[in-house]
């Protein structure tokens, strides 16, 4: 023994040399080869830049890491959530670094219920949380469609039911097919080739998609995600006609219409030729009738205003207006001789007062405008000195003159 109490020779080992020699002897045991593990997905987390998923699986008293690598994950029709009960298939190893154990899963199942149920309900969860499931978007079918494109399979009865029940009720609609598988992994691009055919083309009214009755398996291919977003951008309006009573299918929920059955869709977009018929004498009979009754207010409108008197007597009428306009004349003519009159007195006044002002009128009374040589009246003997050459003007003519003395009054000489 030495100082610590470890035996002498003792064989001493790194921890990674225990967690290899641990990972060896679960690797080495063929029951941790193949085990099966019953338990609820917890912090679950794909690794969306590799692929892989990540989770714990637990229940009451006990948890177990596990990793699903993407060669794997890709395979599964659903994706793993948290609070899912699922059976997760794998072998158990030790994690050398981190010195745990967990599972390597290469399949899970959900417990007590398919995957590819469960692949379905993530799906719809998908669509309606994008709006692609909504009633808002659903339109109404064309009232008479004269071109009608069907998706399905040529040899099923379903074409045959859709021909028939067109022919009964509609035979001058136009049917065109685009056959499809409507069962089986091929038929899901198929169908979704013919609706986006349809819609690209735009070379019929309406859209009816679908087959007869069968298994859920068989009708599966009308779950698909792409058939289905197809069918939510599709130009043309889509009757979904998948022959099933009880559970509807994805494409059912997207289409603007569902029915039950092929025939169900035929009886929905083809309209009966007798009850179009009568719905178009209905609308004749009610269109002549409304136009008789328009006819007749307006003619009862006409003859009431035939009698109206100045259609029966426009001369009575014309006298009237011709005595109206003469009494205005008289009022017209009375108010402008009267304004005349007032203006007559304002401008004799006005033209008084001018003529009192007017030098010329002074001149006629015998006086005279004396002006200097340089044209300038003069007022006072001031302006003027011996020699000036003067002009008098009288009210007739004009005086010339000489200045020969001049006297101011008040001084003396």
């Amino acid at each position: 023994m030495n100082n610590f109490g470890f035996p002498e020779g003792a064989a001493e080992m790194t921890v990674t040399e225990l967690n290899e020699l641990v990972k060896r002897t679960f690797d080495g045991n063929p029951e941790f080869g193949s085990v099966y593990v019953k338990g609820e997905i917890s912090n679950f987390k794909n690794h969306r830049s590799t692929g892989n998923y990540y989770f714990s699986l637990k229940d009451e008293t006990g948890s177990v890491n596990a990793v699903m690598f993407r060669s794997y994950a890709s395979r599964l029709a659903f994706e793993p959530e948290d609070g899912m009960k699922v059976i997760v298939h794998g072998r158990v190893t030790v994690y050398v670094r981190g010195g745990s154990y967990q599972i390597y899963a290469d399949m899970i199942q959900p417990d007590g219920v398919g995957a590819m149920y469960v692949a379905l309900e993530q799906l719809k969860k998908r669509l309606y949380a994008e709006g692609v499931i909504s009633p808002d978007r659903k339109r109404p079918l064309p009232k008479i469609p004269m071109r009608v494109g069907v998706i399905t399979s040529p040899s099923g009865a379903a074409v045959r039911d859709i021909i028939r029940v067109a022919g009964d009720r509609f035979p001058m609609t136009k049917i065109i097919i685009y056959p499809s598988l409507v069962q089986g992994p091929d038929a899901p691009p198929q169908l979704t080739s013919g609706v986006n055919y349809f819609s690209s083309t735009r070379t019929v009214d309406v859209i009816i998609i679908g087959r007869g009755g069968g298994s859920v398996e068989d009708l599966w291919a009308f779950n698909d995600e792409g058939l289905a977003r197809a069918v939510a951008v599709s130009a043309v309006p889509v009757v979904s006609a998948v022959g099933h009573e009880i559970n509807s299918t994805v494409c059912d929920l997207v289409a603007d219409v569902s029915v039950p059955t092929p025939t169900a869709a035929a009886e929905r977009v083809f309209p009966e030729e007798r009850e179009l018929r009568q719905k178009i004498e209905n609308i004749t009979t009610h269109n002549k009738k409304t136009l008789a009754e328009l006819a007749a207010k307006k003619r009862r409108e006409l003859e009431s205003l035939a009698t109206r008197r100045c259609l029966t007597d426009p001369y009575a009428i014309l006298g009237e207006k011709r005595m109206t306009a003469e009494r205005l004349t008289d009022r017209l003519t009375s108010a402008a001789k009267a304004k005349l009159g007032a203006e007559r007195l304002t401008l004799s006044g006005a033209a008084a007062k001018l003529d009192a002002l007017n030098p010329l009128s002074v001149l006629s009374r015998g006086y005279f405008a004396v002006y200097g040589g340089g044209g300038g009246v003069v007022k006072s003997v001031s302006d003027a000195k011996v020699g000036d050459e003067l002009t008098m003007r009288a009210a007739d003519g004009e005086i010339s003159a000489e200045v020969k003395k001049i006297k101011k009054y008040g001084v003396k000489e």
